[in-house]
């Protein structure tokens, strides 16, 4: 089966949903690029571009990069592809974000086809990311500074605050697939596959 040009996924769900395995995993079965612009970002950098070193000072200040330049990262990225076949992960954050990203897709040709919701209960998502942080220091690994009760239930506050605006704008649009979060990696991964059927 031949996969279409284009193609374009956007994960949401909360600090501990596991959006991050199951968008690394629909990227290799499905031919998609995982972008996240945290790499994207530090690529810039890295490398030393123009754009690398507009944004090195606002990093190096903890601050966050603007839309405008974000954007530009995006359409950077997008344009060196033949199809955009991607899965969006930590992207957009907030309302306008999604509104800039569609304009720049529909330009490309390549509009959003699936934006999966991983919903797990609260309490269990903290369970989760305590439990990920006392099998790291059981391992004798860093423990990760988000993976405390107290930083994790802040997170949990943070993206209900912010992305309630994303749920409301892509479930408008009819993009937005409720994908239950709770169960194995391989269950939860074939329930976001159903969903975007």
């Amino acid at each position: 089966m031949t996969q279409p040009k284009n193609k374009v996924v956007i994960f949401l769900g909360p600090p501990g949903a596991g959006k991050g395995t199951q968008a690394e995993r629909l990227a290799a079965e499905q031919d998609l690029v995982k972008i996240s612009t945290g790499d994207i970002l530090r690529d810039h950098v890295q490398r030393g571009t123009e754009l690398g070193q507009q944004i090195k000072p606002i990093l190096d200040a903890g601050q966050l990069v603007p839309d405008e330049i974000l954007m530009a990262l995006i359409r950077d990225r997008l344009a060196e592809m033949e199809g955009v076949r991607v899965i969006f992960d930590g992207f957009p954050r907030t309302r306008a974000q999604a509104e800039a990203l569609d304009v720049l897709l529909e330009e490309m040709g390549a509009p959003v086809n699936h934006v999966p919701l991983l919903e797990v209960p609260g309490e269990l998502l903290i369970e989760r990311i305590v439990e990920r942080g006392r099998q790291a220091a059981a391992r004798g690994e860093a423990v990760r500074s988000d993976d405390t009760e107290e930083v994790a239930r802040r997170r949990q506050d943070v993206f209900r605050e912010q992305t309630q605006p994303l749920i409301d704008y892509y479930g408008a649009r009819g993009h937005l697939k409720r994908v239950d979060g709770v169960g194995s990696m391989d269950e939860v991964y074939a329930r976001i596959q159903d969903g975007m059927k």
